[in-house]
């Protein structure tokens, strides 16, 4: 492949606009080159005809005017007041001249190469070219004479020349116009890129809800307008994840770190004793391991990816492929309930404005907590919410959750009883939690009649 010539990277436009017109001008220039070419050869074609024709015509006019006798001489007998034909026409017998009008050396002695020679033509060259025509005269099928004609080039080379400099100039003229109009029309095709690009910069900045839409426009511009809603929903969701992030951080730290606070105020106040220092030391150290079980549980779900955008999908079809994936699991363990997945209303309007595998991540810890607690059957529902929502509902027929537990059991590590026999480090449902509020919607537990009912509330797709 050949480099391109030093300094091109200085004359090649830095813009689109620019660069698509210089492409159209020389798709452009490169048949312009093409058709003046082709028509300034068509129109030389054409004028050496029409000389050729002329020559032929004198030439049989002259033959007209020249008698033949029987011993096979040649006179001529010149019209009365006509001298055209007087002017470049040479008649031979033979080799030898009966007419010879004035002309350039150059002119005669091609007019001589051509005596007794027939149909034949000849150019001089010179600064007043010719062209000559050499027409036979015959006698019973016999050559006895020569009628030669010329005629000058210069008016057919002047029509040729000013035929070359019109097309060039009409050219040029046409290049630069379809330069002109390329890049008008590039740039007026362009101007709503541009548009779209700083709305979807200033939206970023300082109004991250808005997006394009499906508003009428081109194939193309619809595919741009998806992909800038897509990085503007990714961007959203980054900076409510955020926003989500050091909200839980300030309201989940607040609990243990006022209690190491007030531990450690109340070690400085006055002396303690062996058994009250010991206390106070093991109160810090339960609230510091509390910190950093949240810090590691939030830190885990910002990693988890739950920065992606919210996406849609259908609810039923996500919540049967997890009923379904989570079967091998259960047939693993005979002790473990099937689970039951319920429809509730028309499927195609149970669509969620989340992502399958955000949906996927906070139903799994709601599922792994039902399986550890049914003694017979787990149920996935599904079903429409308030306005603007959808809801998934995961019940179980276990012993449920205590009454003094409702509201501890989204915290990080908490456990409601440590010897049930079940493992666990207390980490799923918050983290479901949190996942369901970065998403848009909410997570919580509500009151049943047997067993443990929670309830999923997802922003509709």
């Amino acid at each position: 492949m050949r480099a391109l010539p030093r300094g091109w990277h200085r004359v090649r436009p830095g813009t689109l606009r620019g660069r698509l017109a210089l492409l159209a001008l020389f798709t452009t220039a490169v048949w312009v080159i093409v058709l003046t070419a082709v028509f300034n050869v068509a129109l030389e074609g054409r004028l050496r005809a029409e000389a050729d024709d002329l020559l032929r015509t004198r030439a049989t006019a002259a033959e007209a005017t020249v008698r033949v006798h029987p011993d096979r001489s040649l006179t001529v007998d010149e019209p009365a007041h006509d001298r055209a034909l007087d002017t470049g026409i040479w008649i031979y017998q033979g080799r030898r001249a009966l007419e010879r009008p004035p002309a350039s050396a150059g002119v005669q002695r091609a007019a001589d190469r051509l005596a007794g020679r027939h149909d034949a033509f000849e150019e001089t060259g010179g600064s007043t070219p010719s062209r000559l025509y050499a027409l036979p005269i015959r006698d019973h099928g016999r050559q006895v004479g020569t009628v030669i004609t010329a005629v000058g080039l210069d008016p057919y080379r002047h029509t040729a020349q000013s035929a070359l400099a019109g097309s060039v100039g009409l050219a040029l003229l046409l290049l630069g116009g379809v330069y002109l109009m390329a890049r008008g029309v590039v740039g007026r095709a362009l101007r709503p890129v541009g548009a779209m690009t700083r709305q979807a910069a200033q939206w970023g900045g300082h109004d991250i809800g808005r997006r394009f839409g499906a508003a009428p426009r081109p194939a193309e511009l619809n595919a741009l307008a998806g992909n800038l809603d897509e990085l503007l929903d990714r961007l959203a969701a980054v900076l409510r994840h955020e926003r989500q992030l050091s909200a839980e951080l300030s309201h989940e730290l607040r609990t243990p770190l006022a209690r190491i606070t007030a531990e450690a105020d109340w070690l400085l106040a006055r002396p303690r004793g062996p058994e009250e220092r010991t206390a106070a030391i093991e109160a810090i150290a339960q609230g510091a391991d509390r910190m950093r079980t949240i810090c590691e549980t939030l830190l885990a779900e910002a990693r988890a990816g739950s920065t992606e955008a919210p996406g849609r999908c259908a609810l039923g079809t996500v919540v049967r492929d997890i009923a379904a994936r989570e079967a091998p699991e259960a047939a693993d363990r005979p002790q473990a309930p099937p689970i039951a997945v319920r429809l509730t209303g028309e499927e195609p309007m149970l669509v969620a404005g989340v992502s399958p595998a955000v949906v996927e991540r906070i139903l799994t810890p709601l599922l792994d907590n039902a399986r550890r607690y049914a003694r017979d059957a787990i149920a996935l529902e599904c079903s429409a919410g308030p306005p603007g929502s959808v809801r998934v509902t995961v019940t179980d027929d276990g012993p449920g959750v205590p009454q003094d537990a409702h509201d501890a059991i989204f915290e990080p590590g908490y456990r409601a009883d440590p010897a049930d026999g079940h493992d666990g480090a207390g980490l799923g449902l918050p983290l479901a939690c949190r996942l369901a509020r970065a998403a848009g919607g909410e997570l919580r537990l509500e009151p049943a009649l047997r067993g443990a009912r929670f309830v999923v509330m997802l922003p509709a797709g």
